[in-house]
C-alpha cells in the first residue's frame, strides 16, 4: 500500500511526556489514559511476554504433556491444548497487561462496534487479499528455487528453511485432519475462531494500541505486522503473514474497532481450513512445486490492481464519514 492510513479521529499525542499522559477524543468524549509505564516498552513487553508464554511455556508444557513426537500425540488433545495455550498465554495476558498499565482495557483493546459498511469493505479487501499473497508465495519459491540452485550458501539456508516448513505443513496437517463433522467443528473452532479472538486482541488490541500512542499509525502497524508474522515460525509464509497483519491493523486503527480485524482473521483462517478440507493441502505452499511464473505474475498484477481498488475506496469511505 502506498498511502500511510489517515485517522478519521483527532492525533493522538502526548500533552505531557513528563507526566507520561496520553489524551484522545473519541466520538466527541474526552478520555485519558494513564499509563504507568512508556507505550512502546509496553508494546514491547506485550511480544516478548506473548512469545515467551505461547511459544516456550506452551511449547515445553506440550511436551511434557505429550513428549517429544507431538505429531502422534491425540488429534483432539492437540488442539484442545492449542487453544487453551491461545487463551491462557495470548489472550489472558493482552487483557492483564492493558489493566495493569493503561487501566482502560476498553479503549486500549479497541472493543467498539463497527459498521457493516466498514466489515465489508474490509471483507473483499480480503477476499482479495488471500488469493493475491498465495500467488506472491508461489513467485517468491520460484526464484528462491533459481537461487538455491545457483548457490551453495542459499541451498544450505533453505535445507534448514525446508525442514521447518515441513514441521509447520505437518503440525497444520495434523490439527486440520478430520472424521466426522463435530471434528471439523472443533478445527473451525480452534484454528479459525480462537486465533482471530486471542491473537487479535494482543497484537492489534493491545500491542499495536500502545505503540499508536507514541508512534506514526504507519510505524505502529508495521512494527506490530513484522512481528506478528515472525510469531507463526512460517519461513516461506513469514512476508505473506506481514501483509496480512498490516492490512488487519489497518482496518483496526481506520475503524477504530477491533472486531473488524477479528472478523477478518477469521475469514483468512477459515478459508485456508475450507481449502484444507476441500483440496486437501494446507495454506502452505511447497516451494519445490512446479508452476508457470507467467500466470503467476498476471493473476498477482490483476489481484493486486483489485486490492488496490479496494484501498482506495476504504480510504474514500473514510475521508467521507470525516467531511459529514
Amino acid at each position: 500500500m502506498n498511502e500511510e492510513p489517515q485517522d478519521n479521529r483527532p492525533d493522538e499525542k502526548p500533552d505531557n511526556d513528563s507526566q507520561n499522559k496520553i489524551n484522545f477524543d473519541d466520538d466527541g468524549l474526552r478520555n485519558k489514559l494513564n499509563p504507568v509505564i512508556s507505550p512502546v516498552a509496553a508494546g514491547f513487553i506485550g511480544l516478548f511476554a506473548g512469545f515467551f508464554l505461547y511459544q516456550i511455556v506452551g511449547g515445553l508444557l506440550t511436551l511434557l504433556i505429550f513428549g517429544l513426537d507431538v505429531e502422534k500425540a491425540p488429534a483432539n488433545s492437540l488442539r484442545l491444548m492449542t487453544m487453551a495455550g491461545q487463551v491462557l498465554f495470548i489472550l489472558l495476558p493482552a487483557l492483564l497487561f492493558s489493566k495493569w498499565f493503561y487501566e482502560d482495557v476498553t479503549r486500549v483493546i479497541r472493543f467498539k462496534r463497527a459498521k457493516w459498511q466498514e466489515i465489508g469493505l474490509f471483507t473483499v479487501g480480503i477476499i482479495i487479499l488471500t488469493p493475491l499473497l498465495e500467488n506472491y508465495i508461489i513467485i517468491q519459491n520460484y526464484f528462491i528455487e533459481k537461487l538455491a540452485a545457483s548457490s551453495s550458501s542459499i541451498h544450505t539456508i533453505k535445507i534448514f528453511f525446508d525442514n521447518l516448513n515441513d514441521k509447520v505443513e505437518s503440525t497444520y496437517s495434523n490439527l486440520l485432519t478430520i472424521h466426522n463433522v463435530p471434528e471439523a467443528l472443533l478445527v473451525i473452532l480452534v484454528v479459525a475462531a480462537v486465533p482471530a479472538i486471542c491473537e487479535e486482541v494482543l497484537f492489534r488490541g493491545f500491542i499495536q494500541k500502545s505503540f499508536e500512542l507514541k508512534l506514526r499509525p504507519v510505524w505502529a502497524i508495521l512494527i506490530t505486522s513484522i512481528f506478528f508474522g515472525v510469531y507463526h515460525f512460517n519461513p516461506y509464509g513469514l512476508i505473506p503473514l506481514i501483509g496480512l497483519g498490516f492490512y488487519f491493523g489497518f482496518a483496526v486503527y481506520k475503524s477504530d474497532s477491533i472486531f473488524v480485524s477479528m472478523a477478518l482473521h477469521f475469514l483468512n483462517n477459515f478459508a485456508a481450513i475450507m481449502v484444507f478440507f476441500f483440496v486437501g493441502r494446507s495454506e502452505v505452499i511447497s516451494p519445490d512445486k512446479p508452476v508457470d511464473l507467467g500466470s503467476s505474475i498476471t493473476i498477482f498484477v490483476i489481484l493486486l490492481g483489485l486490492f488496490s481498488a479496494v484501498i482506495y475506496m476504504i480510504l474514500n469511505y473514510y475521508k467521507k464519514i470525516r467531511k459529514d
